[in-house]
This record gives C-alpha cells, structure tokens and sequence, in this order.
C-alpha cells in the first residue's frame, strides 16, 4: 500500500534531518518504504503500519512547529510511546479526536484508545492514572472537539486548587489573577488547540471557562462538556457537588492519579471515594491508564517504574 503525506510550514530538509538521517532512523524501525521529494513524503508499505507511520509524522510536524527542529532522541521517544500500535493489527490506532493548528490530537496507547472509546459512549468518564498518560490533554481535546463540532455550547473546566487551600481571598489581586498560577497546565493544553484570538474570544465571552472547583458550586450547567482536573485532591464532598452540577445533554470527564494526593493527612480523596461508590453506575465509565501510557520523555516511563517499586517495598 502507498500513501502520500504532504509536508506543510515546515522545512523538509528540518524534517529529513542531515544527508536524511531522520528519515533512515524511522526505515530502521518498521519495514516500509519512506521517500522525500520536495515536500511530498512517499510511503510504502503495509496498511497497519502506514497508519502509524502517518501519526508519527503528524507527531513530528508539532514537535518541529514546536522547537524550530526535531533530533534523534525526540523520534525515540515519539515512536517508544506508542510501542504497542506497530504490532497489532487488529487494534491499530487511528482515531483522530482533534484537528489543531499545530497538527491533529489522537489516542498514542492502547490506553488512551479506551479513554476516547469511553468518552465517546459516556456521559462521565473517570480516566485515572500517573502523570504524562496524556489524561488531561486528551480531555481537553475531547472537549474542544465537542465545541467545534457544535456537541455542546460551554466548555467549563476545574480543578481544587489544594495548593491555595482554596482561600484565596488571603491571595493578592483580583480572581484571575489568584486563580491563573494554579490552573496553568490547562491553559497550556488549551494554546496548544484552539487560536489563540479564538481562544481570547472564548474565554471572554466564557464560551470557555476555567475556575477553581470551589466556584463551581450552585450551578447547573446544561449542554457543556465539563473537566475536572487533579481530582485526587478534591474532598468527598467536593466531587459530589461537581458530580451533580451535570445538566441536560452534559458531559464530564474527570481525571487524576490517586498515588499523589496533597490532600490533609486523613481526608479522603474524593476521586478515590467516586471510584468506590459510583464504579456499577450506568452510563459512568473509568478507565485506568498506567506507565505503558506514558508519552512524555522515555526516562519519564522509568522514574514512575523506580517510584512504584520504591512504594511497594
């Protein structure tokens, strides 16, 4: 099987690397065939393999749109994150969740597959597991997706923000401006998927919104797609009365590692509460990710292994 690929607002010769270093790097891993005429990439090979090896550029377009250049160890740990697609036909990975600026957003792992799976045939989805699964990433995805394709009209999304004990009227400034340092890591997500003046527009309008978990209370909010982030640091309490804010034609995802909670020593984390009380619901999904998820830096997947082997001594 053949495909084309056409390299667009990047330099071929970045993407190649010297003399096509990069390029003989990818053929030395799989069996296809990979050809760079102008900004045309040729590909020839097997259908499986084809499919990966398409994600793996787009994966490579967004780390050069990136960094201004790619290198050996970016295309290790590109291809190393995704080790169980290359090999199994029957459960190739191809869904797109996300179209962005910076290239398309798509499950890398197994896990992560039945995260969009169960996001897509739920209403609420827990998606639990360590840092760098892409948990919150590909929630926020989910989300935009929803927006852009008129699923819903709001995207709200929150998170405790423990690390202020939540009073944040001892902070400085207005609730922005307390607010913003503890919600970053969602605003980054959110840079990397949406323009930024359509985001501007967004966030003024609050067509997209981003607030600590204790502002939440009191609201219903109907046909949106609702996000809690770092729930394992939400109380009991906390996660029931996000839980019930869900309205007409809602959605919620909520994700978060219950191995690093900074809750107060003898609370009870309400993710690991939910996890108990609401696992034979209708209609509610939880999906596990673990280390073979991870698609950060590869020494990331040992650093966890060597954390988890620690814990369990």
């Amino acid at each position: 099987m053949k495909k084309t690929i056409q390299l667009k607002d990047i330099d071929p010769v970045v993407f190649a690397g010297i003399q096509d270093k990069n390029i003989k790097l990818i053929e030395k891993k799989f069996d296809s065939k990979i050809v760079l005429r102008g900004n045309q990439l040729y590909l020839d090979g097997k259908e499986n393999e084809l499919k990966f090896l398409e994600s793996l550029v787009n994966d490579m377009i967004f780390t050069i749109n990136q960094k201004g250049y790619i290198d050996k160890g970016d295309i290790h740990t590109l291809i190393e994150s995704t080790p169980e697609i290359k090999d199994n036909s029957n459960g190739q990975i191809n869904n797109i969740i996300l179209y962005t600026p910076n290239g398309s957003v798509e499950p890398k792992t197994k896990g992560q597959k039945k995260y969009y799976e169960a996001v897509l045939s739920n209403d609420i989805v827990f998606a639990v597991g360590p840092a760098g699964t892409g948990k919150t990433y590909q929630a926020v995805a989910s989300a935009v997706s929803a927006l852009k394709n008129n699923l819903v009209e709001k995207i709200v999304i929150t998170r405790p923000v423990v690390e202020a004990g939540e009073r944040l009227g001892f902070l400085p400034g207005d609730l922005k401006e307390k607010v913003d340092p503890y919600l970053t890591p969602l605003y980054d997500a959110l840079y990397k998927m949406v323009e930024r003046d359509k985001l501007k527009f967004f966030l003024d309008k609050k067509i997209i919104e981003i607030a600590p978990l204790a502002y939440m209370r009191g609201r219903t909010l109907h046909n949106s797609f609702m996000i809690l982030d770092e729930a394992q640091n939400s109380t009991k309490m906390q996660m029931k009365m996000f839980l019930t804010r869900l309205g007409v034609t809602s959605k919620a995802i909520i994700t978060g590692d219950i191995t690093q909670t900074d809750l107060e020593k003898g609370e009870v984390s309400g993710l690991v509460d939910a996890i108990s009380v609401l696992n034979k619901v209708k209609g509610i999904a939880f999906v596990k990710l673990d280390e073979k998820d991870i698609v950060r830096h590869r020494l990331v997947k040992d650093i966890i292994k060597a954390y988890k082997l620690k814990d369990n001594k």
